[in-house]
């Protein structure tokens, strides 16, 4: 996961994650997906969870967790 050649959203994703390392996977992807709700523009946060449901690929497992936090209410009862 070197960042080469991949996807804008999941790059970030995943540095933003390893900038919260040092907390507990589910600390890290809340405080993750309040970050990215508060200052990513909608199309990226949209392309993250597009990204995420198409099998998230080399996505940071706790920027993965983070990303299901971003899925509207009604979408995270369905899945």
């Amino acid at each position: 996961m070197s960042g080469v050649g991949l996807p804008p959203q999941v790059r970030l994703a995943n540095e933003i994650a390893r900038q919260f390392a040092h907390r507990t996977p589910a600390d890290a992807a809340t405080a993750i997906a309040t970050h990215i709700r508060a200052v990513w523009d909608p199309r990226m946060k949209a392309a993250l969870i597009a990204h995420l449901d198409a099998g998230g690929e080399d996505l940071d497992p706790v920027a993965a967790l983070a990303a299901a936090q971003l899925r509207p209410v009604d979408a995270q009862g369905a899945k």
